[in-house]
């Protein structure tokens, strides 16, 4: 067992290397970047699939869908909801990164004594 730090500073720097190291919080970062990296994929495409269609196939895009709404519209307009939905995916993910969060802390909290 090392010698514990007299300065705080040192003392956390320890403290935050055991805990980066450690497989709990490698496994929290893999699981937030199997939710990130793909979500921001889909999103960033979806979101250029407008201006590229637009202007790679303006017909198609200015097909009337009702009235005078065209496709390019209905496009635009369900960026929101996949934003949206992404948005409602994240908050779900999210309670699962706290969770596991909150055990990385006990954990390392549990170590030092509790303090």
């Amino acid at each position: 067992m090392e010698p514990v730090p007299t300065n705080p500073a040192k003392r956390n720097d320890i403290e935050w290397n055991r805990i980066a190291t450690s497989s709990e919080f490698r496994h929290l970062l893999a699981i937030k970047k199997d939710f990130i990296i793909p979500a921001f994929a889909f999103f960033f495409l979806y979101y250029f699939a407008l201006p590229l269609s637009v202007g790679y196939a303006p017909r198609l895009m200015s097909t009337r869908v009702v009235g005078t709404v065209t496709l390019a519209y209905l496009l635009a307009l369900s960026q929101f909801l996949a934003g949206g939905l992404i948005a409602c995916l994240y908050l779900r993910a999210a309670a699962r990164f706290d969770k596991l969060s909150k055990d990385i802390i006990e954990k390392a909290e549990a170590s030092r004594g509790g303090r």
